[in-house]
């Protein structure tokens, strides 16, 4: 028998104007007025920037200013590249490289939700029959499910950081979410123009983030075919022909490189090595990380996706949890086999255990619903009067220990009243109290109940982060600064400036100071730019042709908010 029994009435679909409104809020804080900060998302960025800025070889190479970068594959950077081509000139570089961003997000939240939606819609996912009438038709059914996934999807804590970055794991799960869209279409009807959409996306994640994942991501979609007692034949022909189109698509990047060879180098070569160290064997470290890293940025989708998995156990090859239970078990085995866990590794998880947590959500008690309302609505305004209490100390000295301990974290920072931030935060707030007024006072039925208040409260900490303390963030992570006072010191007709500095420090450099860095392929300059740590030894730390009385210190400095980290200028002395 089937686990769920539901009227009509808890199947209205979430307003659209609701639900896109939501995803406004969502993506575009913490893309407006943000600094490229010290992480992939400055490095990503530079690698655009350069792309846009130079010329061919940059495109086929990647690079930040002449460092390169072949290792992931260039789709992510191509996009960023052109968005700054094509808006640069009226929105300004950095948030041009950014539309790209917004563009990944809403594909990603658009494929989640058709997936739903179509699964939702299948007969096998039905609500029983109820004796004298009353059940939801399959059509609003399946919103009502695909609204629940997009919510989940936005609440997850793992996504909101990444979801904002400039960077191919952005791209990957987003291209992902389109995979397992297709795989569902697939799987419902296995015709040319389905098989030719999963070669596209297969290519699409190849170009992203290297051959491993979506060659695994095939071999789950087989065994589920098979599971699902589809022909094995023709499951082998359409996924072979898939993948034949996947690596035509791959190679539209390597051909080109391999035979004009930008700056006399195979990307190729770079990209296949990058590859093989991407997957090794299990260990007990790989194994920690994901349990520990795991529970909080899958949250809150892994509760509900398990539940799903035990609720619908009896109901034997069912497609909605199959299919995305399938891709699962493949990323975490991908997960625990990779040599040095991070958690973009874990990021491709999000869609369909998104997926998954709605069918869950179907299945789960009002006692437990009503806990989960009650545990977001306590927890999450905690966290937001806590920013605003901490907001309001900084700008009055008032409670003293609160903005000492604030301001401790931005020594020599100065903070002012922004009216237009003060303004969206005041309003993000007041839409969350109407959004807790409505769910208390109201009770409603309907199916999302359970996490919109989750999603919501997310956003709301998001939005308050990124407009009053987004002064405070870009002073502390930002290069900007430094990169003006280097700028200042070079010594005039500086033509080209050797260093050691890494990816996200070389991009903001380039990007605000136009500090001319030399090329990928190196070249003898007469100005220096040091990266070392004031604790450390200059004998262990810099290399030997960078030290040595042959350099003349021109200026040294640092980010206020980081004493473990030094820049030094020099100027050669002979």
């Amino acid at each position: 028998m089937k686990p769920v029994r539901l009227p009509a009435a808890a199947t209205l679909a979430l307003p659209r104007w609701a639900l896109f409104a939501l995803g406004l809020l969502y993506i575009l804080p913490g893309l407006l007025g943000r600094d490229p900060w010290k992480n992939d998302d400055a490095a990503s960025f530079g690698i655009m920037w350069t792309m846009a800025q130079g010329g061919w070889q940059d495109w086929l190479w990647p690079n930040i200013a002449g460092l390169s970068m072949p290792d992931e594959g260039p789709l992510a950077f191509w996009l960023g590249a052109l968005g700054i081509k094509l808006f640069g000139w009226l929105l300004g570089d950095l948030t041009g490289a950014r539309l790209a961003t917004i563009g990944v997000f809403v594909g990603g939240a658009l494929s989640v939700w058709y997936t739903a939606f179509h699964l939702g819609r299948r007969n096998d996912a039905q609500p029983l029959r109820l004796a004298f009438g009353g059940q939801p038709e399959p059509d609003d059914f399946g919103r009502t499910l695909a609204d629940a996934a997009v919510l989940i999807y936005l609440g997850c804590l793992g996504l909101l950081k990444h979801s904002h970055e400039n960077t191919a794991e952005a791209l990957q799960v987003a291209v992902l979410a389109y995979l397992l869209y297709r795989a569902v279409r697939y799987v419902e009807l296995p015709s040319p123009g389905n098989v030719g959409l999963i070669g596209l996306a297969l290519g699409g994640l190849t170009l992203a983030r290297g051959w491993p994942t979506p060659l695994a991501l095939t071999a789950a979609l087989f065994l589920c075919t098979q599971f699902l007692r589809l022909p094995a034949l023709r499951t082998l022909r359409d996924l072979g022909l898939a993948l034949a189109l996947a690596t035509l698509i791959t190679l539209l990047w390597l051909l080109p490189g391999e035979y004009l060879r930008p700056f006399h180098q195979s990307p190729l070569q770079a990209w296949m090595a990058w590859n093989a160290t991407q997957l090794g064997w299990p260990s007990l470290l790989s194994l920690k990380f994901f349990y520990r890293v795991g529970m909080w940025f899958f949250w809150p989708a892994w509760p509900f996706a398990a539940w799903a998995v035990y609720a619908w156990r009896r109901q034997h090859h069912v497609l909605h949890i199959v299919v995305p239970l399938s891709f699962v078990i493949m990323l975490v085995l991908l997960a625990l086999f990779h040599p040095n866990p991070e958690q973009g590794q874990l990021l491709p998880l999000l869609p369909p255990l998104a997926v998954m947590a709605a069918f869950g959500l179907l299945t789960m008690k009002r006692g437990a619903i009503n806990a989960i309302d009650w545990f977001s609505v306590m927890v999450l305004t905690a966290g937001a009067a806590v920013l605003w209490l901490f907001w309001f100390a900084t700008l009055t000295g008032w409670p003293a220990q609160l903005a000492k301990n604030a301001l401790k974290l931005v020594p020599g920072f100065k903070p002012e009243l922004d009216l237009l931030t003060f303004f969206v935060a005041a309003c993000a707030t007041a839409g969350w109290i109407a959004l807790v007024h409505w769910r208390i006072s109201r009770q409603p039925a309907v199916l999302w109940r359970a996490v919109v208040l989750s999603s919501g409260g997310l956003i709301l900490i998001w939005v308050l982060s990124m407009t009053l303390f987004l002064p405070e963030l870009n002073y502390s992570k930002s290069y900007a600064s430094v990169a003006v006072q280097i700028e200042a010191r070079l010594p005039p007709g500086t033509a080209c400036l050797e260093t050691n500095v890494g990816p996200a420090q070389r991009a903001s450099f380039a990007y605000y100071g136009r500090l001319p860095f030399t090329g990928v392929e190196g070249g003898r300059c007469n100005v220096l730019l040091l990266q070392d740590s004031p604790s450390v030894n200059d004998n262990k730390e810099i290399p030997p042709q960078m030290r040595g009385k042959q350099w003349l210190k021109l200026w040294e400095g640092r980010r206020p908010s980081d004493a473990g980290e030094r820049f030094r200028l020099y100027r050669r002395a002979d």
